[in-house]
């Protein structure tokens, strides 16, 4: 004799998985996370993070949250997450999300972002693990016309 609850586990499970294939899962493409260092001359302990656009088209209702993890010197660290929130980034639109201590380098970054375009939501996460931001990896950013570190 089976339990009721293995009864109705099959049929939950079957569910699940039929409604998980039937969701379209659309991928985030041609949006850039750039970290730029400061021009010479100005203070060099705080870098840039940019979001770029690259579509041709807007996104809407962006959000963007940001956190840092990791060790550093032997001992484990997270910054506070911080979260961003834009109305509107229209294409070929650069946005400043926030400065980064060149200090907190050795640890891994993360920024995930969440939009609405075309009556659908997009995330993506972003990720610069501990050490990428560095001047080895640096590259040319589109539309800031600078170098430094992306994932596109």
């Amino acid at each position: 004799m089976t339990s009721p609850g293995k009864l109705f586990l099959i049929p939950k499970l079957a569910f699940a998985k039929r409604m998980k294939k039937d969701i379209e899962l659309r991928r985030v493409e041609d949006i850039i996370i750039a970290i730029i260092p400061p021009e010479e001359g100005e203070n060099q302990d705080l870098w840039d993070v940019y979001l770029i656009n690259l579509q041709d088209k807007s996104i809407e209702n962006l959000l963007v949250s940001s956190v840092g993890y990791g060790e550093i010197e032997g001992e484990m660290r997270k910054t506070t997450t911080l979260r961003y929130f834009y109305e509107q980034i229209g294409p070929s639109q650069v946005v400043q999300i926030e400065p980064i201590q060149s200090n907190l380098f050795d640890l891994t970054h993360e920024y995930w972002i969440s939009y609405n375009q075309a009556d659908y939501m997009y995330d993506r996460k972003y990720v610069f693990v501990s050490g990428s931001i560095h001047p080895m990896h640096f590259t040319a950013v589109p539309l800031i016309n600078k170098r430094g570190v992306m994932i596109r």
